[in-house]
């Protein structure tokens, strides 16, 4: 059962800053893409960014009060504890996904990948959902984390996973507290969580992100001996699951990695690294390749 922890990447090989024009020419010339995605991709879209204790605080006040990290928060034994504190903080983000628009970024990503013979995939710790609501299609995303948008039993009464389509918690949000009724299973009655994995979770249900590996699996089976340009945006290095997965597919192959992030830019010796936030990478690489063609 995945554990989700952070961890620090240290001594990568810093290289010199990579080029639009490089990216540009690497993706027009590939015959697949994989994207790989990180928090920093919603930063654009006005999701709050959560990196340090102070960002997670602006954007939580009353989180701020009591000086919960992060981690502390998303941690699934608030919903035994202090369900409704803790249905305040999911509910309030599950709200916030739905009520935020993806930024163009996703359909640059979505009109590089449906030009492609060999087409695209997404691979994202981001439990949003906006790479569905962009357009991509439920079998070429991957959601290591699971997904703010489905909900699982907390009892494990054997209730599949289920949508939260119909589910609307309503947040005080000075107290950042739910209102009751909270979600129930429609099974046993008893209390929904959202289907993310928390910190130290080892109640999270990774059927359906199970589901979508055997999807990615043979996507990559069809796709690595193609020319296949990865492409990670707004991964950072607290929690390395997206950075990790990218190099993993880059190293010891002809697969370029092209790394975009305005503050852990660094990358393995090869790679085109961006120092730039995702949308604009993103507009600009796409205004190169536009000139090109």
């Amino acid at each position: 059962m995945p554990v989700l922890t952070i961890v620090s990447l240290k001594n990568q090989s810093q290289l010199p800053k990579g080029s639009l024009e490089d990216a540009a020419l690497t993706i027009l010339q590939s015959d697949a893409l994989y994207f790989g995605s990180g928090a920093g991709m919603g930063v654009d879209s006005g999701l709050p960014d959560f990196r340090g204790t102070q960002g997670f605080w602006k954007a939580y006040p009353p989180i701020a009060k009591l000086k919960l990290r992060f981690e502390e928060m998303a941690n699934p034994r608030w919903f035994a504890d202090d369900p409704e504190f803790a249905w305040g903080f999911y509910g309030h983000r599950l709200n916030l996904y739905r009520e935020t628009a993806p930024h163009e970024g996703f359909s640059i990503l979505r009109e590089w990948g449906d030009s492609k013979k060999g087409g695209a995939f997404v691979y994202t710790s981001n439990v949003d959902g906006h790479f569905q609501q962009a357009g991509f299609e439920e079998n070429q995303v991957l959601e290591c984390h699971g997904s703010i948008n489905h909900l699982q039993c907390l009892e494990g009464c054997g209730q599949r996973i289920w949508a939260a389509e119909d589910i609307r918690v309503e947040v005080d949000p000075d107290s950042l507290r739910a209102k009751p009724p909270l979600p129930a299973c429609p099974t046993c009655n008893g209390l929904a969580r959202p289907n993310v994995l928390m910190f130290g979770d080892w109640g999270w249900d990774s059927t359906r992100a199970s589901e979508q590996h055997e999807k990615h699996q043979q996507w990559l089976a069809q796709s690595l001996n193609k020319n296949l340009a990865v492409i990670e945006i707004g991964a950072g290095t607290a929690i390395p699951t997206v950075r990790m997965n990218s190099e993993s597919l880059a190293e010891g192959s002809d697969n370029q990695l092209i790394r975009i992030n305005p503050r852990e830019a660094n990358a393995p010796k090869g790679s085109i690294s961006l120092p730039l936030g995702g949308l604009e990478a993103l507009q600009r690489i796409d205004a190169t390749i536009k000139a090109k063609q």
